[in-house]
């Protein structure tokens, strides 16, 4: 059996969309919207672009349903960001963006806006707890923890061109 087909999408001011090939051909979305909802939608077999079946998730129901999907991985020692009033975001660095090439700790994230980058995935590799000197390269997703407003705006200034 072959490994499951996932890509994203950015939605600009949206969020992102996923999308799943299952191993029998069906087409699954999800989109996370930044203010913490889910949109899920699933695709007919005989035409792909038509819509099945959509359903809209708040963050609870979204987190509800992940752990029904994923109860291996439920551990009490886990802290539920939603119960602490923050989110956990990952945010893009398009190629074009101002900070490109610059240090994340120019950027003045934690400062100006609260939220803190936790992770950068670049490539095949994760580099946890990015220190002020890491350089930031467009493609890079950053794990972004905040408030919503926080993780927010750290988007909007990891976005400026």
């Amino acid at each position: 059996m072959s490994a499951p087909r996932l890509s994203s999408t950015p939605l600009p001011g949206i969020g992102v969309r996923y999308d799943l090939t299952t191993r029998d051909h069906r087409r699954l979305s999800v989109v996370a919207h930044r203010d913490g909802q889910r949109t899920i939608s699933a695709y007919r077999e005989d035409d792909p672009d038509a819509c099945d079946l959509f359903v809209r998730l708040t963050g609870d129901e979204a987190a509800t349903l992940i752990d029904a999907l994923m109860p291996a991985h439920h551990t009490p020692n886990l802290l539920s960001t939603t119960d602490l009033g923050l989110v956990a975001e990952r945010v893009e660095l398009p190629g074009s963006s101002h900070w490109n090439g610059r240090r994340l700790g120019e950027s003045r994230i934690r400062t100006d806006t609260g939220a803190s980058v936790v992770a950068v995935l670049r490539r095949a590799a994760a580099i946890p707890s990015p220190a002020p000197d890491f350089r930031l390269a467009g493609g890079d997703v950053l794990i972004v923890i905040g408030t919503r407003e926080g993780v927010e705006a750290a988007a909007a200034i990891l976005g400026r061109e």
